[in-house]
């Protein structure tokens, strides 16, 4: 099944204000005629645009005369006069000097900076000015435990200021940061952390979630106890003003830390364009945690266009994303800095007093960009929440959603109950560019169930099996050329085994991001799901957001997990699809549900896509940053182990799909 091509926007932008845009200037600025020829030129002419993105966009720096260096010449150069460059060995900027942190805390004035809320517990403010003497302040004592250039430091954190303030000291003295939410449990933090042996860590004494307060401390204890390269812990008090740390070892309070002389400014060490600024962590559910290792110039670049461009946030606009310090979308958010916005923080849960908090957020502090997931479009729909009704929502100009494919019916609800005059910009990349491939464009319209764009520079085209280009097929999403934002590496990952092993063994020198798609009539993209969960029942693959969007109309229906199971058991002929539902309360799973149930996806898609078998289950296994694991539910069933169940938000989810005496006939 192919999602219907629609005729017709949903939403198309503004003659009167569209020039506005920073995408529109920079197209009339280069000489193209539409966002089409100015992508091309940008895959085409990569040197000319990557350098033109650091001019138009303010990158703080020395750039250099060389923009792209092969360190081989590649078998897939393209035309005479175009750029090439392997994947990966591509060298981005080889002379340049910059840093991250200054180019975030380059204006350092009495504007706002950030807003924080922590549910309706906690609200806070701090201009650029005040922001910029924190991070000098915790600079300083990094200074003292002596770490710098190259040395790790990890925020095991909630979405604070605090975390902010530690990534920016951090990554201004050319240290490496790298972070994870505080629901994590202790193996968990240490399958991350003790990889890369961090000589500070910063944890939190507790948090909030949902009204309720988690205490952290004995498990910062346990951590820092079983991480032996630790040399200092700073704890930040938010549940409490004075916790007790005592037993944390080498333990100080964020409170104590030795103030610094007012308006004293941070130290910027410029390091080199590749040189390493975040390690993030992949969030699978077999093996020990990837390390993904991201540079300064290749991220800074990058957000800059993402963010002015193609998102449209400009000074003074007042940025949001809901997310946790252990998704890339929060590296995403504050890099809005450097385009004088101020950043609207917020922990907790996302459904506190009653669903409404993000949108009493939005209309106090009159949001202009609302950056969330699917599932919580999903989620307030279901909730009969009507935000544009309910909400002054005037400044709202940009609404975002990533995690999983954002539905037809998910666009629908947007532009019916939030805004009709409004950017929706499905986005998709991942932690392993810490950016996107596909995402959103001020200047085009909004059709129902399509990402907009592909990114400038960014050649993204898709493949079928043979590793042929194809057009309204579904296939492999690839990336056929190298981009500023590729990971310089993973870490200990010395002969790059596990880079290559992760990208580039489906097709030569062709980076291969696993999402099944489709490249539309309007140059937009439908992602259907991630490629290594897509069924294959009798050999045709089908992508399992075909059969959520399906499911997940149906009112008795709260949440769905689909997945392929082998079958019959043991000969690994074929498998046959089994969909397990989640339903809503006072609800079950009676015979007159599962015909409906198959009916809907009949209906819509096509016989193939129709379970063999629907089951009911109390939850739905996730990872922290909200993904359903199809992997690990699959791997459930089939009696096999699910090795960094650390990834999990809620683990024990997973019982429910152990030894289902529904799927043994």
């Amino acid at each position: 099944m192919t999602y219907a091509i629609e005729a017709k926007p949903l939403w198309t932008p503004n003659p009167a204000t569209v020039g506005a845009t920073r995408m529109a200037q920079l197209i009339q600025a280069t000489g193209h005629a539409s966002y089409g020829e100015l992508w091309q030129w940008s895959v085409d002419q990569p040197e000319a645009f990557w350098s033109q993105i650091w001019d138009f966009c303010g990158a703080l720096g020395e750039k250099g005369d060389k923009i792209l260096v092969d360190r081989d010449k590649s078998a897939r150069d393209t035309a005479p006069g175009t750029a090439g460059g392997i994947m990966p060995g591509a060298r981005w900027f080889p002379e340049a000097r910059l840093n991250y942190a200054e180019n975030l805390l380059k204006q350092r004035d009495d504007s706002e900076a950030l807003v924080f809320w922590g549910e309706d517990k906690v609200r806070r403010r701090m201009t650029r000015a005040e922001l910029a003497v924190a991070v000098a302040r915790f600079q300083q004592l990094l200074i003292d435990a002596d770490v710098g250039e190259g040395d790790r430091v990890a925020g095991f954190l909630p979405n604070l200021p605090e975390t902010l303030i530690a990534m920016l000291a951090t990554t201004a003295l050319g240290a490496i940061w790298s972070s994870a939410s505080p629901d994590f449990g202790v193996q968990g933090v240490l399958d991350r952390f003790g990889q890369i042996e961090p000589k500070v860590l910063i944890c939190v004494d507790g948090y909030w979630y949902n009204g309720k307060p988690v205490d952290c401390l004995a498990k910062n204890a346990e951590v820092v106890a079983r991480m032996p390269s630790l040399l200092k812990t700073v704890v930040v008090p938010y549940l409490n003003a004075a916790p007790g740390i005592s037993q944390i070892a080498n333990a100080i309070g964020w409170s104590d830390i030795p103030v610094v002389a007012p308006g004293k400014a941070p130290i910027f060490n410029r390091v080199t364009f590749d040189h390493p600024l975040y390690i993030m962590f992949s969030s699978g559910t077999t093996g020990v945690p990837k390390c993904i290792v991201h540079c300064h110039g290749g991220v800074l670049l990058q957000h800059l266009k993402e963010h002015q461009l193609h998102s449209d946030v400009r000074p003074g606009d007042r940025l949001f994303y809901f997310t946790t310090c252990g998704w890339m979308m929060w590296n995403w958010l504050v890099s809005g800095l450097a385009c004088g916005a101020t950043l609207l923080l917020y922990d907790g849960s996302p459904f506190a007093a009653k669903g409404k908090v993000l949108f009493d957020y939005a209309a106090a502090e009159k949001m202009t960009h609302f950056g969330t997931s699917a599932k919580f479009i999903d989620a307030a729909a279901k909730l009969g929440l009507t935000p544009g009704k309910t909400h002054d929502l005037a400044a709202l100009r940009a609404m975002f959603s990533t995690g999983s494919p954002l539905s037809p019916e998910g666009f629908d609800w947007v532009y019916r109950e939030i805004k009709q005059d409004i950017l929706l910009a499905s986005i998709s990349g991942g932690t392993d560019i810490v950016s996107c491939f596909v995402l959103g464009n001020p200047v085009l319209p909004v059709y129902r169930g399509e990402i907009q764009c592909r990114g400038l520079g960014m050649a993204v085209d898709v493949f079928d099996d043979n590793g042929q280009p194809v057009r309204s097929e579904k296939g492999e999403l690839v990336c056929t050329k190298p981009f500023p934002v590729m990971p310089v590496g993973f870490w200990n990952d010395a002969d790059g085994k596990k880079y290559k092993a992760a990208y580039f063994e489906r097709f030569d020198n062709i980076w291969c991001h696993g999402d099944f798609s489709e490249l539309t009539a309007h140059d937009g993209i439908i992602i259907y799901g991630r490629s290594d969960a897509t069924l294959n029942p009798g050999g045709v693959r089908i992508g399992t957001a075909e059969i959520y969007r399906q499911v997940e109309q149906l009112p008795e229906i709260l949440e769905s997990l689909v997945i392929g199971q082998d079958w019959p058991p043991g000969k690994n002929d074929d498998v046959r699809v089994v969909l397990f539902v989640k339903l809503q309360e006072g609800h079950t799973l009676a015979a007159g549900l599962v015909d409906r149930i198959k009916k809907q996806i009949r209906d819509n898609t096509t016989p193939r896509h129709v379970p063999a078998k629907v089951v009911q289950v109390a939850d739905i296994p996730r990872t922290k940053s909200g993904k359903i694991v199809e992997l690990a539910v699959r791997n459930v069933v089939h009696a096999q182990p699910v090795k960094n169940v650390e990834a999990l938000a809620n683990p024990e989810a997973l019982d429910y799909f152990r030894g289902r005496v529904e799927l043994a006939d």
